[in-house]
């Protein structure tokens, strides 16, 4: 008996899904020998600051002190080609390009550029900075399909980078999973490695190599104009790419940049899933240097110029220098660049510099003084506004210790940080330039009359924002940084009201496991943890507590300790009272009283004395009270954030 033919209707509904459905993707092939803006707009997907700059493309914004971009191929390279039936099985591809990575200033910290995988042109919650426009600053490795291949020319220990300049394969976060130092093995000389500054602005050529069927990548870099090598200068094979990978995914490049301008460029692109990639023609490409010398020069001439340059600066500054020494008063020699201080960056400022920027230090300029210094409004001559701290140290050797921590925390880099821009020294005066804060101080924002009284959704996000600054310093570098001193004016709020951690001047480093060298007790009173009355050292458990005295001023819109005639009020004390009487969120500060619900604010309440217990081992410590704040705890967590009324009798 013959089959029944399926009824017409079921064949419309298959073929209107067959119709719908969309194509396997074609074979992607391409080669762009520049980037012309007339032609390349329409064929590339430009992200945030990347643009099409003459024949090259730019990746970051030189006057955006947070900037990043990104640029995709539109097509979408097939790498799962079976998803159903087969979810490992990958396809290969090859690509091959031409960057170029020059940073305005060659002593400041580095940043580079990857190449990305990845199943959507714009990632949720990426940031700039030391991230590359791509990542997020989460500490935890998790399964995404994210790829990148980093060339980066900056280290950062927080991330296990090897050194300033290496090739890194990264796996949905921002620490590498393999690593290797720049360079190249020559086949002319027996295979001997030869190392690539990609940090000079030469123009440099990478081969990256995708091998589904091995589950292998394959990364070189070399000079441009130099045949490819036969051996890659890195190798990862193994079968966890297949967990970072989707069925078609964008292909491009992504870069990022903080307060020093790092000019990243892309020059030329050749890709092929089919086989290996078009050759790039690198002849006709431009040259980027330093001292804007001519592209149109040969190597020759560049070379030869470079070092006649050199020699004759060489010789100049030698006769300068002579004849400085021979004119400068004894009294001046404090002001000698000594060989100690080359070792540090970020930039270092002229004195006449800084004097021009803050109009001769004027009181018109000046922003606040304290026990450590004097602060000052400052006006760069790129128009960027800064902020220039003002220290004395009272010996050249207590100088030098201090620069070797400001030094230090002059590689901190997190968005919820007042970033350091550089330094100055004079004499034995230090002057320390930071971003600028248009928005001021939190205690302005919460304290007595403010002109404007700080929402309950901006007091949350400053909340979070310190904390989650305050968890990089404690957990997320390569040394433990206690901050000691903790306090709402310390903490400024930028042009977006999102605030940031300031004012390092009594911040001590030691490494994971260590303990800080210094048992002296500083800080301000009210912010100042229990245990450091019996001149304990600092831990971060001190650190903790200052923070859990800022939530409740945020929440409460009180002082620390409020003085009366009668009795003193201490913040700590009388929430603590509250709690212990069942009315803990009569705390909360009645001016914003219709704005926030009362969950939230018992929540906030309780988490601030918990970071305040007497007992130092039993706060929380910073990574839970961000996973807390972050709405991802531990499922025991809040329970045991929760102060006990063993705790509130014991400071009662």
């Amino acid at each position: 008996m013959p089959a029944k033919p399926p009824p017409p209707r079921l064949i419309l509904a298959v073929a209107f899904v067959l119709l719908l459905s969309p194509p396997l993707s074609s074979s992607v092939d391409f080669l762009y020998n520049s980037f012309n803006s007339a032609v390349n707009a329409t064929d590339l997907v430009l992200v945030e600051d990347a643009r099409i700059d003459a024949t090259v493309l730019r990746l970051t914004n030189d006057s955006n002190q947070f900037s990043f971009g990104r640029v995709f191929h539109p097509q979408k390279l097939r790498i799962v080609p079976d998803p159903i039936s087969d979810p490992t099985r990958l396809s290969s591809f090859s690509t091959s390009f031409v960057f170029s990575v020059l940073p305005e200033i060659s002593t400041s910290p580095g940043f580079g550029l990857c190449f990305v995988l990845s199943n959507s042109t714009s990632p949720p919650g990426t940031i700039a900075s030391q991230y590359f426009g791509i990542f997020t600053n989460a500490t935890v490795r998790s399964v995404a399909p994210l790829l990148v291949v980093e060339f980066d020319t900056g280290r950062n220990p927080e991330f296990n980078d090897p050194d300033g300049n290496h090739i890194g394969i990264d796996l949905n976060n921002i620490e590498s999973i393999v690593t290797q130092s720049a360079g190249y093995y020559d086949d002319a000389s027996n295979g001997s490695f030869v190392s690539v500054n990609m940090r000079t602005g030469q123009n440099v050529q990478a081969w990256i190599d995708f091998d589904g069927s091995r589950f292998e990548i394959n990364v070189s870099v070399a000079p441009a104009g130099i045949s490819r090598p036969l051996r890659p200068t890195l190798s990862f094979r193994n079968p966890v790419i297949a967990n970072y990978v989707s069925p078609d995914m964008f292909v491009g490049f992504s870069a990022s940049k903080t307060t020093w301008v790092e000019a990243q460029r892309i020059l030329a692109w050749s890709l092929s899933d089919t086989g290996a990639p078009r050759e790039i023609n690198t002849t006709n490409l431009p040259v980027f240097l330093p001292e804007s010398l001519s592209s149109s020069l040969s190597a020759g001439a560049i070379a030869g110029i470079v070092v006649g340059c050199v020699v004759f600066v060489g010789l100049l500054g030698s006769g300068g220098y002579l004849i400085w020494r021979k004119l400068t008063v004894d009294d001046e020699e404090d002001d000698e660049i000594e060989e100690w201080e080359l070792e540090f960056w970020p930039h270092r400022f002229s004195y006449e510099e800084l004097a021009a920027a803050t109009d001769e230090f004027s009181g018109a300029r000046l922003l606040g003084s304290g026990g450590f210094g004097r602060v000052y409004r400052g006006v760069l001559s790129n128009n960027n506004e800064v902020a220039v701290k003002c220290v004395n140290h009272d010996s050249k050797q207590g100088l030098r210790e201090f620069m070797a921590e400001i030094s230090s925390m002059g590689r901190l880099q997190h968005k919820n940080l007042v970033q350091m821009r550089g330094w100055c020294r004079r004499k034995k005066e230090l002057m320390l330039v930071y971003d600028y804060m248009p928005n001021g101080s939190l205690n302005r924002w919460i304290f007595d009359n403010p002109q404007e009284v700080l929402p309950w959704h901006r007091r949350r996000k400053v909340i979070n924002d310190v904390a989650e600054g305050l968890n990089y310093l404690h957990h997320g570098w390569d040394q433990v940084v206690i901050h000691r001193d903790i306090k709402s004016s310390n903490i400024l709020l930028d042009s977006d009201m999102r605030s940031r951690l300031g004012d390092f001047g009594l911040a001590k480093l030691y490494e994971h496991g260590g303990a800080p060298n210094t048992t002296r007790v500083v800080g301000t009173l009210g912010y100042l943890a229990p245990e450091l009355a019996s001149a304990a050292s600092p831990t971060t458990a001190s650190d903790v507590y200052s923070f859990g005295v800022v939530v409740l001023e945020v929440v409460c819109g009180r002082r620390p300790i409020e003085y009366a005639e009668e009795e003193d009020m201490v913040l700590v004390d009388w929430v603590r009272e509250l709690y212990g009487g069942g009315r803990v969120a009569e705390a909360a500060d009645v001016r914003i009283k219709q704005e926030f619900e009362a969950e939230e604010v018992e929540m906030l309440l309780k988490l601030g004395l918990a970071c305040c217990h007497p007992d130092p081992a039993k706060r929380p410590t910073m990574k839970e009270v961000v996973s807390l704040l972050l709405g991802s705890p531990p499922e025991d967590l809040l329970a045991g954030l929760t102060p006990t009324a063993e705790a509130a009798d014991s400071c009662s």
